[in-house]
Order: structure tokens, then C-alpha cells, then sequence
């Protein structure tokens, strides 16, 4: 497992507030190599290729798809050009409101989806439990694990 370092002495929500962020970190940094070097795709594009694949249809509205992968309008621009690049995704104008655009996912961005969604869950769970092995995140992700 790679470092991680320790979390600084704060407040008692400080400190809770860094422990998930250092998980978030190690987790992220996990899944963006395994899914780059196996897939082909960054994070960002296989959270929006989920998104797209249980959206109606397949398509989403750029901002709606901005909300759900947690981007902004330009970068979620910048995401759909790399799918549009890659023929994982093409844009589509509204048919009600032209200034409106939909991400459309295309069958070779859900064949790259479907092979890229066994490794995402099984690096997500050897991340999680390379960091609940250790003192200083096992209690996060325990926590985690057990919510509802």
C-alpha cells in the first residue's frame, strides 16, 4: 500500500473531517491508476460513463451530468470531449430548448463501462481494506462499512 500520511492534531471534527480526506485521497489515487492503465480512462470519465448508463435513455444534460460527477460546467465540458474523442459519448442539441446539450453515451463507451466496472469495485474494495488495516484509517472505514 502506498503512504499515508498522518492526519495533524485538530479538533475533534478536524481531525475526523482529515482522516476521510486522506481515505478519499488514497482511495481516488487507487482507482484512477487501475482504471487509467487497464482501461483507458480517467475517474472522472468512468463516474460519467456510470452516469450515463443509468441515465433514461443514456443521455444526460451537460449540468445534470456536471452535478452528478461533482464538476463544474466548464470541466464537465472538457470531460464530454474527451468521451466524445474517445466514442465513449457524442453530444445531442435538445429538441425543445437548442441551446440545450446532452451527453449521450454511445455502445462503445458502455462496452468500455462494463469492462471497467469489475476492476473499479475491486480496487475500491482492496483500497478500503489496505487502508482499514491500518491504525490510523481503520476506524473511518469501519465507520464507512457499517453505515446504513
Amino acid at each position: 500500500m502506498n503512504s499515508i500520511p498522518p492526519t495533524p492534531a485538530a479538533s475533534s471534527d478536524q481531525a475526523m473531517w482529515a482522516k476521510v480526506l486522506t481515505l478519499h485521497a488514497y482511495v481516488e489515487r487507487q482507482l484512477t491508476q487501475a482504471l487509467q492503465r487497464r482501461h483507458g480512462v480517467g475517474l472522472s470519465e468512468f463516474r460519467a460513463l456510470e452516469c450515463l448508463v443509468h441515465a433514461d435513455e443514456g443521455e444526460l444534460r451537460m449540468q445534470d451530468l456536471a452535478d452528478r460527477v461533482g464538476l463544474g460546467q466548464s470541466s464537465v465540458t472538457r470531460l464530454v470531449g474527451r468521451l466524445f474523442a474517445a466514442g465513449f459519448a457524442v453530444r445531442d442539441l435538445c429538441p425543445d430548448d437548442k441551446r440545450g446539450v446532452y451527453a449521450v453515451i454511445t455502445e462503445d463507451g458502455r462496452r468500455r463501462y462494463t469492462d471497467a466496472r469489475a476492476t473499479y469495485a475491486d480496487v475500491l474494495s482492496a483500497a478500503l481494506n489496505a487502508a482499514g488495516a491500518t491504525a490510523e484509517l481503520a476506524p473511518t472505514v469501519q465507520a464507512l462499512r457499517s453505515a446504513p
